[in-house]
């Protein structure tokens, strides 16, 4: 009897235990299942709703990716099969989506917005405020417009992968979208005010990868007062920065911009560049200034995480740049991401030393800084908001301040700041100085 109570007992026990045990997750089958935006799914799943290490789950994969295409770009590359891959990137690895994804080159017949309502055409290369290197896309503007009514089209055939609405703006106001045209060519505009019913359907407050596709000249939307626009074209790689991985996270479509007038046939052409402010070749601007062993360039305060920086809205706080400016590139322009507490851009008086020309070799620098205008080509200065021929930037004559910097090495220098001083109030470097690398 005692035997038979014990052996229940066991058999009970082991039946109470293998209960408490949890079922093996639930595989889904790659080659039939999909994730929609809307669909729930089962906490089983959560091996294949993760990008590795990087996030985890759809809605913070798609914000996480959107911040660090880079990284998510080479992780799905090596991880094909990934279901949230198919999400973050629907172009590109949807069956349905890749199968509209055709050819390379392309050649478009459609400016990218109303031109007639246009006032002027902007050059790549600006430097302003917290755009501390030299920007990667062009601006369109009107600035006596009164409502969003200027066309934004899309500039040839494409399929829209992404609409963003632009952080801390009005409810349904200020899109960035993104249009692939071909395998490797895309469009990418900023500041679109308002959407086309068409898009507004498939915005979201944040973020959304979409899979719409625009005919050549179709309205995608109206701007106000300013657009901006650029091609990236991944067959197009930049030689002027020293180490193009640096942009790989943030901006990664950054050292693909090519020249913008290459991709327009005529009567285009001749109209974007009658529109165009910059007269000195190359018409579309320059972006990409670095020369290993020289100061000129981009800098990034060390160990701080390269272009990418801390990521998010103000990843350009460790920036800096010993560039030119973007319509008259005989003009030095020193970029700073804190001046004072703020971002700032100089001339340098008497515009020399040419940081192009310095090395490690050549010891602390000095450069008093200076504002600085333009003249068109009536000989008259330009206001900066009407159209006209820019032919000369020069450098003013009262010094706001004063920067010093040394080469270290190749690819590091020293850098400090002193606001409202003359060169001769400087001597040398203090403990604020800070340290920059490529």
């Amino acid at each position: 009897m005692i035997k038979k109570m014990l052996l229940f007992l066991i058999v009970f026990s082991f039946i109470l235990i293998s209960g408490c045990v949890p079922e093996k997750n639930i595989q889904i089958d790659d080659t039939t299942a999909s994730i929609s935006k809307d669909q729930k799914v089962l906490p089983q799943n959560t091996e294949k709703l993760q990008l590795g290490t990087l996030c985890s789950g759809q809605e913070e994969c798609v914000s996480f990716c959107h911040n660090n295409k880079g990284r998510c770009t080479q992780y799905c590359k090596e991880h094909s099969d990934n279901n949230l891959c198919g999400i973050v990137f629907p172009f590109k690895t949807n069956t349905s989506s890749s199968s509209l994804c055709k050819g390379t080159k392309v050649m478009f017949d459609n400016a990218p917005v109303n031109l007639e309502k246009t006032e002027l055409f902007l050059p790549l290369g600006l430097m302003s405020g917290g755009h501390v290197t030299p920007v990667d896309h062009h601006y369109f503007q009107n600035f006596a417009n009164q409502e969003a009514d200027i066309e934004v089209y899309s500039p040839g055939y494409g399929v829209i992968t992404e609409i963003q609405h632009m952080p801390g703006a009005p409810d349904k106001k200020d899109y960035r979208v993104v249009i692939q045209h071909t395998c490797t060519i895309s469009s990418i505009f900023i500041h679109i005010e308002i959407l086309s019913d068409k898009l507004a359907s498939q915005a979201s407050e944040n973020f959304a990868g979409t899979n719409i596709q625009v005919k050549a000249g179709e309205v995608i939307g109206w701007y106000k007062t300013n657009v901006d626009y650029n091609i990236v074209d991944n067959e197009v790689t930049l030689s002027g920065f020293v180490i193009p991985e640096h942009y790989q996270e943030q901006d990664p479509w950054k050292i693909h911009v090519p020249n913008t007038y290459e991709y327009f046939n005529e009567p285009i052409k001749s109209e974007l560049l009658a529109k165009s402010v910059r007269t000195i070749e190359p018409r579309a601007g320059k972006i990409d200034y670095d020369i290993d062993g020289k100061l000129v360039g981009n800098w990034f305060e060390e160990e701080s995480n390269g272009y990418a920086g801390k990521g998010g809205k103000e990843y350009w706080q460790s920036h800096l740049s010993f560039t030119y400016d973007f319509l008259d590139p005989s003009l030095i322009i020193v970029s700073m991401a804190d001046y004072g507490g703020i971002p700032n851009q100089f001339a340098i008086k008497g515009n020399t030393p040419d940081p192009a020309k310095i090395s490690k070799d050549d010891g602390i620098i000095n450069y008093e800084l200076v504002s600085w205008g333009y003249t068109t080509e009536k000989g008259e200065e330009w206001n900066k908001v009407k159209l006209a021929k820019i032919i000369k930037a020069t450098g003013g004559t009262h010094v706001a301040g004063t920067v010093v910097v040394q080469m270290l090495e190749d690819r590091k220098i020293k850098f400090e700041t002193f606001p409202g001083k003359t060169s001769s109030q400087v001597i040398g470097f203090t403990d604020n100085a800070k340290i920059y690398e490529r």
